[in-house]
C-alpha cells in the first residue's frame, strides 16, 4: 500500500483529472491512496514565529494520519535528488525490507514542522525548482508510476 498526504485540497479540476489518470494507471501496480489534511488559513505576510505555528498545526494534521510503522518519504528540499531509475530502485528496496505502508508526504506552502522531517525515514528532493503544491501532487505521482512501471519492466519509461 502506498499513500500520498498532502497539505491542503487540490482546487483546479485539470489537476484533479491528472492525479486520477495516474491513480487509475497504478492500480493494477500498487493500492495507492491520496489523503489531503487542512491546511492552516493564514494571512500573506507572516512573522517567523507565526509561520512556525503554521508548520506545526499542519504537521500534527500529517503526523496523525502517518503510522508508527510506515516509511515516510517527504518532498523536501533539502533531500537527496534521485534519478528515476534510482527512486524504482528506493521503492523497491522499501517493499522488500519494510513492514509499513510506503507514505509521501507533500507539505504545505511554508514547507513542513520539525516534528515531520524528524518523523521522515527519508527525505526526497523532487526537484530543485519551484512549482505550485498541486502541481507537485501530478508531478509525484507520474514518478511513482514511471518507478513501478521500471520494476515491472513496462514500456512507459524511455
Amino acid at each position: 500500500m502506498m499513500r500520498i498526504i498532502a497539505v491542503g485540497k487540490c482546487r483546479e479540476k485539470e489537476m484533479r483529472m491528472l492525479i486520477s489518470e495516474y491513480q487509475r494507471r497504478l492500480s493494477p501496480l500498487v493500492k495507492s491512496e491520496l489523503l489531503e489534511v487542512a491546511d492552516e488559513v493564514a494571512p500573506q505576510s507572516l512573522s517567523a514565529a507565526q509561520i512556525v505555528q503554521v508548520k506545526e498545526r499542519e504537521g500534527e494534521r500529517i503526523l496523525k494520519k502517518i503510522r508508527p510503522s510506515d516509511f515516510v518519504i517527504l518532498l523536501d528540499l533539502q533531500g537527496v535528488m534521485l534519478s528515476s531509475e534510482a527512486l524504482a530502485d528506493k521503492i523497491d528496496r522499501i517493499q522488500t525490507y519494510e513492514s509499513g505502508d510506503m507514505v509521501f508526504v507533500i507539505g504545505g506552502s511554508l514547507g513542513v514542522s520539525e516534528a515531520v522531517r524528524q518523523r521522515a525515514n527519508f527525505r526526497w528532493q523532487l526537484s530543485s525548482l519551484t512549482f505550485p503544491h498541486q502541481l507537485v501532487r501530478v508531478l509525484l505521482y507520474e514518478q511513482i508510476y514511471r518507478a513501478f512501471t521500471i520494476l515491472h519492466h513496462l514500456p512507459y519509461h524511455k
